[in-house]
């Protein structure tokens, strides 16, 4: 897979991913488990649904 997403991309998906975590944990919902899209794509540089619409937020020298 060729990184798609760029430093700053990364981290607001992981703080949205947080915050997402602990809205879940405080209101006892399951739908806290949603955070893990944003977490996990952070994690691993990639976004899937960047694929259909040829976007890439990473600059072309991280790309590899």
């Amino acid at each position: 897979m060729k990184k798609n997403m760029g430093s700053i991309d990364r981290v607001i998906r992981f703080i949205i991913g947080i915050i997402i975590a602990v809205v879940g944990y405080v209101n006892h919902s399951w739908w806290g488990l949603i955070a893990i899209i944003p977490i996990g794509t952070a994690f691993i540089n990639f976004c899937p649904l960047y694929l259909p619409f040829n976007l890439s937020t990473a600059k072309k020298e991280d790309k590899v």
